[in-house]
């Protein structure tokens, strides 16, 4: 039987139909390839229990059976993000006994890859009878229209009322303080020549709800993912307030002291540089995918170093490490959202984020370097506590009681009470809350995590 006889509509292998005879579980990658090709075009159908020239002989039931889960197991393993697949089963004799098996594709949302190993994964795209490895110039032009979903043209129209939170951010990073104009949002494409919207724009508004914008933050008593989390916070809205919000968690939860000048004054110390900070945040929400549903960005400090991991593979052919320093190429993977931190000046052209990230760590060891790792679907940037094990607060001693519990809140994160009152020497609990803790949250400077009589709650900053 052919397989015209099954489905009219197919005459030949073509860009949306292919045959296999079988799929070999042992060099997946020579048909999982087909899968991945389809997901990144416009879909199609891979026919399996059919010769190359049509014939379709068919599987039987329990060849099916084991050829569905050799799919779903590849899919899980090696096709990222997964992809969408459907099966259809057509009898090829008249006592179905033996059928053909087609696994209907569907075009993802998203840049689909083939990972053989950590880190090597590989663009698959589908040509007219043929799958091949995507170039770096077609894996850009794929991302930017797979990820378009942040330029869609809206049916809301641009008030300045809606936007408040965003025209705020403006206000404190522009130079001249100011905010942008209708023609400076419509140069940029933000807007549309009538006055419309892009669906990026969207989400600065003020009220925006979904969870796509989601951040995670925690603060953990460790170097690693183990112990107590000693702060946390989960973050949504406009991405203006959220980047609002998340820098506010790492200000309060990151070391600062001070330490005295040759001219006899006083310097601020801090673990991690505001630049570095900055930046690593903004280039987590302007590069993030946000077409992967249920995920979120993770910002976890450590007592050594602080990782901002947002979901998305890395879109540049080469690996980070491979770039020379500063001249890391720009590719943007929502360029409304990109633009839009751009109008506020926070977004840097030309990839020199990661190039003010680095000044910001001038001086420090290569180990304290700021460090960008590449996982299948996510990345990882990582910034290092420069002063970790040699935090000074040389001049701790000349402050007062309630100053210096403000600058070990700040060096060490939340502390009980009872650590407190040591590190000040307070003999009396009830001396020590009567004048340094109560006066300090009703100043709304600290506040107490927990019951008042608990020995577990904690004394955070605000």
């Amino acid at each position: 039987m052919r397989i015209n006889d099954i489905y009219s509509d197919v005459v030949s292998e073509d860009i949306k139909h292919e045959y296999k005879a079988e799929l070999n579980p042992e060099n997946p990658v020579k048909w999982a390839k087909t899968i991945v090709g389809y997901a990144n075009g416009n879909g199609g159908i891979l026919f399996v229990g059919v010769s190359n020239d049509g014939e379709a002989f068919g599987l039987t039931l329990d060849e099916v059976d084991k050829t569905k889960n050799l799919i779903a197991r590849i899919n899980d393993r090696n096709i990222f993000p997964h992809a969408r697949i459907r099966y259809m089963l057509r009898s090829v004799d008249d006592r179905a006994e033996k059928f053909v098996l087609a696994v209907s594709v569907i075009p993802a949302a998203s840049v689909v890859r083939y990972r053989e190993g950590d880190f090597r994964e590989t663009v698959y795209i589908k040509g007219d009878g043929n799958t091949v490895p995507a170039t770096p110039e077609e894996i850009i032009s794929l991302s930017r229209r797979k990820f378009g979903i942040d330029n869609e043209t809206t049916d809301v129209q641009y008030d300045e009322k809606g936007w408040t939170e965003f025209l705020d951010l403006c206000k404190e990073y522009r130079e001249d303080l100011s905010v942008p104009t209708m023609k400076e949002l419509q140069n940029e494409e933000i807007i549309t020549a009538d006055g419309y919207v892009k669906s990026g724009f969207i989400m600065f508004s003020d009220g925006y709800d979904r969870d796509d914008t989601l951040v995670c933050c925690r603060l953990w008593n460790s170097e690693k993912k183990t112990g107590t989390v000693l702060d946390s916070g989960r973050f949504k809205g406009s991405l203006a307030k959220v980047f609002r919000n998340t820098l506010g968690f790492i200000e309060r939860n990151t070391k600062s002291g001070w330490r005295k000048t040759e001219k006899g004054g006083r310097e601020e110390i801090r673990s991690y540089p505001r630049a570095a900070v900055r930046e690593a945040l903004v280039n987590a929400l302007a590069h993030r995918d946000y077409s992967m549903a249920g995920t979120q960005i993770d910002v976890d400090i450590y007592n050594d170093r602080i990782d901002i991991v947002s979901p998305g593979s890395w879109l540049l052919p080469k690996k980070y490490e491979e770039y020379p320093v500063g001249v890391i190429p720009s590719v943007r993977r929502n360029t409304i959202i990109a633009a839009s931190l751009d109008a506020a000046n926070l977004m840097e052209r030309g990839g020199t984020g990661f190039q003010a990230m680095i000044d910001s760590y001038e001086g420090c060891a290569d180990d304290k370097q700021p460090v960008v790792m590449i996982y299948p679907g996510f990345l990882d940037l990582r910034l290092f506590d420069r002063l970790h094990e040699e935090l000074v607060l040389s001049d701790i001693e000349e402050l007062s009681d309630s100053e210096k519990i403000i600058e070990l809140l700040k060096a060490g994160g939340p502390k009980p009470i009872k650590e407190l009152q040591a590190a000040v020497d307070y003999k009396s609990r009830s001396r020590f809350l009567k004048e340094v803790i109560n006066p300090l949250i009703d100043s709304d400077v600290i506040y107490r995590d927990g019951n008042i009589k608990s020995p577990t709650s904690l004394i955070k900053l605000k």
